[in-house]
């Protein structure tokens, strides 16, 4: 490639990234946004604090009541990034509800209704969820039939992918 088009390449990707911050200061960068949605990157994270406080409680005896602690937190996390789980505490605080403050999550593990930890919402199709009461939920969240970027209603009848199993949400 000439310098010249590196150069042009360069720049039209500096314009881009001055772009989306335009539109969203706070944020990530791409390459951190990348990141931070790869599953494998989250479960490895979780697996290394567990390691390393596994470390400090064994060789630090006064600290160990607390690591031990730490880690049962630690698992927690595992278990629920492992199962595709999440709450939002807020929520749950509010309406003191486990119901209420489940956080719908695609195949990947990745969060549904937040553009900025999972797929922008204009980037999922049926086959991104499991049954047809997830695909609602997210259909409905995301503006429902008068805004279905997402196509997920093809006879637009206000029922998002008929063609998933009825199972439970």
């Amino acid at each position: 490639m000439s310098e010249v088009h590196q150069d042009e390449a360069l720049e039209a990707k500096t314009e881009v990234k001055s772009e989306v911050k335009k539109k969203n200061p706070t944020a990530p960068s791409r390459d951190i946004a990348d990141w931070r949605k790869s599953k494998k990157v989250r479960l490895s994270i979780l697996v290394g604090l567990i390691v390393l406080v596994g470390v400090i409680a064994f060789f630090f005896t006064k600290l160990r009541v607390w690591m031990i602690g730490i880690m049962l937190l630690l698992f927690v996390g595992l278990g629920l990034e492992v199962s595709n789980t999440d709450y939002d505490l807020g929520k749950m605080w509010e309406t003191k509800s486990l119901s209420e403050s489940k956080v719908l999550r695609d195949k990947e593990g990745n969060i549904v209704t937040d553009a900025s930890q999972g797929k922008a919402t204009d980037e999922y199709n049926c086959e991104d969820f499991d049954t047809q009461p997830q695909a609602q939920m997210f259909f409905d969240k995301a503006g429902g039939a008068s805004n279905d970027t997402n196509r997920l209603d093809g006879n637009k009848d206000g029922e998002a992918c008929e063609s998933l199993p009825k199972g439970a949400k």
